[in-house]
C-alpha cells in the first residue's frame, strides 16, 4: 500500500496493491488525476504514471510494470457517481477514452473553472496554484523520460504535487463558482470534453481535421480518402500522422492529382522515394479510387455564408464589447467566444455558434446583437468603456 509520507513514497506497481489504493480512492467525493505519458514518436499516447487524489489519501501508479492491470482503476474512472478532476483535461481525457471505451464523467477541468473564476485565460498549473495556494510547484521534471525505470525520487515528488495540489485548488474552485452561481457554466464548457465524438479516431472522419481550401468534389474526395489512408496507416504503425505524410502533402496531392509513380515523385511536399515503396503504393490506389469516382469519397460540407467580411469595423466593435463585458463578470474572454464567434456573429443575423447559447448569449451574445442593430453604443468614460441604450 503506498503512503502519503514522503519519506515512504512508492509506486503502486502490482495488482493487489492497486486494489487497496483504490478502495481508499472510492472514500472521496471526487478523485484529482493526472497522468505523465510519451507521445512523441507514436500516434497512440504511451502512458507512463498515473496519479490520483482524494482529499484524504494520493497515491502513484505504475502502468508500466508488468505486475499490474489497471482494471480497478479504470472503474473507478468510469464510474459517473464521483467528479474526476483534470487540469487542461484534454489529453488525459483521450488517453482514459481510449483505455475505458468512453469519456470519464462527469468531469471538473480545473483550467476551464479558472477561466470561469476571472483567474486567467488557459492559466497554467503551475500559476494556478500560485493564485488560489501561494505554493510553489517546481516543474523541472516535467520533460524527463517517464519511461525510464526506475523513476527518480525527485520525478515522483514533482507528480505526486500534480494532484496534491490540485485536490485543494477544486475546493477553492468549487467553493467560488458556487458562490458566483456559475457552476453550470463550467458543465456546459466541459460538454465536448465528455462527448466520445471529441476523440474520434475512425480513419473514415479523419478529413475533417484538414482546412478546408475548397468546395470543388473532386478535391473533397482526394482529401478525404487520403486522410483515410494516412489515418489508417498511423494507427496500424502507431506513428504521428506527420510521421506518415504531412498535412502540405496531403493538400498538394488533393490539388495536383497524381495518378502514377512519376507524378507523385514531381510533388514538392511528399518525401523523395515515398512513391516507390511499398505505402507509397497504397497511396496511389487510394488517389485513384478517389480520381474514379468522387462521388463515393468526397463529404457533405456546410455552405460558406456569402458575405464572409463583416462590414466596416463591427468586428472590431465586438472585440471592445467582449472585452468590456468579460471584465464587467470576471471572466477570461476566451471563455465567452473566440476570434470565430466574433467572425460569425459580425458576418450573420443569427449565428450558430456557441457565444449564442446559454451562459454566454445572456452575458454577451444579447449585447452583441443589439449592438450590430443599433439598439446599444460603446463609449469611452472616465472609468473605461461604457455601454448605454441607445
Amino acid at each position: 500500500m503506498p503512503s502519503n509520507t514522503r519519506d515512504e513514497l512508492k509506486l503502486v506497481a502490482d495488482t493487489d496493491e492497486l486494489i487497496k489504493a483504490c478502495e481508499e480512492l472510492k472514500k472521496g467525493e471526487f478523485i484529482a488525476v493526472d497522468t505523465e505519458f510519451h507521445r512523441e514518436s507514436t500516434f497512440w499516447p504511451k502512458l507512463c504514471l498515473i496519479q490520483a487524489a482524494t482529499l484524504e489519501f494520493d497515491c502513484l501508479i505504475d502502468p508500466l510494470s508488468p505486475n499490474i492491470d489497471l482494471a480497478p482503476f479504470l472503474d473507478l474512472m468510469a464510474d459517473t457517481s464521483r467528479v474526476k478532476v483534470f487540469h487542461a483535461a484534454r489529453q488525459d481525457m483521450e488517453i482514459f477514452t481510449k483505455l475505458i471505451g468512453t469519456p470519464p464523467a462527469p468531469i471538473f477541468d480545473s483550467q476551464v473553472a479558472a477561466m470561469a473564476c476571472g483567474l486567467g485565460d488557459s492559466v497554467s498549473y503551475e500559476n494556478l496554484v500560485s493564485q488560489l495556494l501561494k505554493a510553489r510547484v517546481d516543474k523541472s521534471s516535467q520533460f524527463t523520460d517517464w519511461q525510464r525505470r526506475p523513476l527518480t525520487e525527485k520525478q515522483l515528488d514533482y507528480a505526486r504535487g500534480d494532484v496534491t495540489h490540485l485536490r485543494h485548488c477544486y475546493v477553492k474552485l468549487k467553493a467560488k463558482l458556487e458562490k458566483l452561481g456559475r457552476m453550470g457554466w463550467i458543465e456546459e464548457e466541459t460538454e465536448i470534453l465528455v462527448n466520445p465524438d471529441t476523440y474520434d479516431t475512425n480513419p473514415k472522419n479523419a478529413w475533417k481535421r484538414m482546412k478546408i481550401r475548397k468546395p470543388r468534389k473532386d478535391y473533397l474526395a482526394l482529401i478525404a480518402s487520403v486522410s483515410e489512408w494516412r489515418e489508417k496507416l498511423a494507427q496500424e504503425l502507431d506513428k504521428p500522422r506527420s510521421r506518415i505524410l504531412k498535412d502540405d502533402a496531403v493538400q498538394e496531392i488533393a490539388q495536383q492529382k497524381p495518378i502514377d509513380v512519376n507524378a507523385m515523385e514531381r510533388l514538392r511536399a511528399v518525401p523523395k522515394g515515398f512513391a516507390k515503396s511499398k505505402h507509397g503504393q497504397t497511396l496511389l490506389e487510394a488517389i485513384n479510387a478517389a480520381i474514379a469516382d468522387p462521388d463515393a469519397y468526397a463529404p457533405e460540407i456546410p455552405k460558406r455564408p456569402t458575405n464572409t467580411q463583416p462590414p466596416g469595423a463591427v468586428g472590431d466593435l465586438l472585440k471592445v464589447l467582449l472585452k468590456h463585458v468579460s471584465e464587467e463578470a470576471d471572466v477570461a474572454p476566451r471563455l465567452i467566444a473566440n476570434a470565430a464567434d466574433i467572425e460569425r456573429i459580425a458576418c450573420d443575423v443569427e449565428p450558430d455558434v456557441q457565444a449564442m447559447r446559454g451562459w454566454r448569449r445572456e452575458v454577451f451574445g444579447n449585447l452583441a446583437i443589439k449592438l450590430k442593430q443599433g439598439k446599444i453604443a460603446i463609449a469611452i468614460s472616465d472609468t473605461g468603456v461604457k455601454v448605454f441604450d441607445v
